[in-house]
């Protein structure tokens, strides 16, 4: 099952900037990925992957390492790596264009959205809305092994919605573990609740979703759901488990489908990048996602936390405040992993950039990486603006 993220990681709370690197200097981005090895060398991890965004794109990719343990094949920069639960702000955009699109609306709640399965819906559930699923104010479950649910979600039977389906109509039965709105609760099965209303709504599957209006209008070529890569070669990086073999593609390298919109997603840095641009562009005005306009207004509803007691989580997106981040000091994060991978990102949207790390394996020292390669990065960004010249000031 995906881990908890742990968004207040205290290895992030000061960055000093490093040493600025020559522009366009190939020796600046050879002396980062060497940094990036180090980091990986001495937390024994397969391969170890960061890149850093800005609003105005990709500033830089590096990856070290190799694709899986016992093989030769190295990491590319191309390569897919899957994010875990970084996939819950996804799910949270695609629904803010099909509300900016007209198919949904924030304030509708679970009966409305699953008419279906309003007869056998706990009344607890009755006036939750798509915010409270996303910011996991709903009172939905932690934990899905009541009644055998999660071995059943693992059997995978009928089709990706039809496993969706079957996880919100039981849920939703139970009744809410706790009143909804009144304190937080970390749950996957709320992503994909959400994920699955969306769907329901708008008639199509969740991953069809996600590709049309997310994924292709962005120039993402790389997502896809559930472990990269093939059983016939090491095409991709593998994630590996807890003895430190690597897992081949395949139903036993992912989590089920039915919580997809939580966390199940793939894609390149350059393409994981693209993304987070999305949102630092967002975070300074409208943007156009294909033919949907996605208001600034709708992008800051999607970065503020929930007015309530307990963490300050918006919608996939741990909140908190560092120095390094300029302005207030807000930042966003998110980690995510499925016990075979771990990501992570932290993005600045005042100075109008994000970091991005991922490795395939996990353990505390996978973590202790990524976090470690995260403050490199931000120390990087830092450097490089400290050295770029400033505009005379009027």
């Amino acid at each position: 099952m995906a881990l908890r993220p742990a968004f207040l990681s205290a290895l992030l709370l000061g960055v000093p900037a490093s040493a600025p690197p020559a522009a366009g200097d190939d020796g600046a981005a050879a002396a980062i990925t060497g940094r990036l090895e180090g980091i990986r060398a001495k937390a024994k991890l397969p391969a170890l992957g960061g890149a850093i965004v800005t609003s105005a794109g990709l500033e830089g990719a590096w990856v070290t390492g190799l694709r899986a343990e016992g093989h030769p094949e190295p990491v590319e920069l191309g390569d897919r790596w899957h994010i875990g639960s970084c996939t819950k702000s996804m799910t949270a955009t695609l629904i803010a264009l099909l509300v900016e699109r007209g198919d949904l609306d924030w304030e509708m709640k679970l009966p409305e959205l699953l008419p279906d399965l309003a007869a056998s819906m706990h009344d607890g559930y009755v006036d939750v809305t798509l915010v409270e699923l996303l910011c996991h104010r709903a009172g939905v479950p932690a934990d899905l092994g009541r009644d055998g649910l999660w071995s059943r979600c693992w059997r995978r039977e009928g089709t990706h919605v039809e496993q969706r389906r079957m996880l919100a109509r039981t849920v939703l039965g139970w009744g809410p573990v706790h009143a909804p709105r009144a304190k937080y609760l970390y749950s996957n099965a709320g992503i994909a609740i959400a994920g699955h209303a969306a769907e329901s709504v708008a008639g199509r599957p969740f991953e069809e979703l996600m590709q049309e209006l997310l994924f292709e209008p962005l120039g993402i070529t790389t997502a896809g759901f559930g472990a990269p890569g093939t059983t016939t070669s090491v095409d991709q990086p593998r994630g590996h488990g807890g003895d430190g073999r690597p897992v081949e593609p395949g139903p036993q390298a992912d989590n089920p489908p039915a919580i997809a919109p939580a966390g199940t997603c793939h894609l390149s840095l350059a393409d994981w990048g693209r993304y987070a641009s999305l949102h630092l562009r967002g975070a300074k005005g409208d943007v156009k996602v294909g033919e949907i306009t996605l208001r600034a207004e709708t992008t800051a509803r999607l970065h503020a936390p929930y007015a309530g007691p307990g963490e300050r989580y918006a919608m996939g997106w741990g909140v908190a405040r560092r120095d390094w981040a300029g302005g207030d000091g807000t930042v966003l994060t998110h980690n995510g992993s499925n016990t075979m991978w771990y990501s992570v990102i932290w993005m600045a949207p005042d100075p109008g950039f994000a970091v991005l790390v991922a490795t395939n394996r996990v353990g505390t020292t996978g973590q202790e990486a990524t976090d470690a390669a995260a403050a490199m990065l931000i120390g990087e960004h830092r450097a490089r603006t400290a050295a770029r010249p400033q505009p005379p000031a009027r």
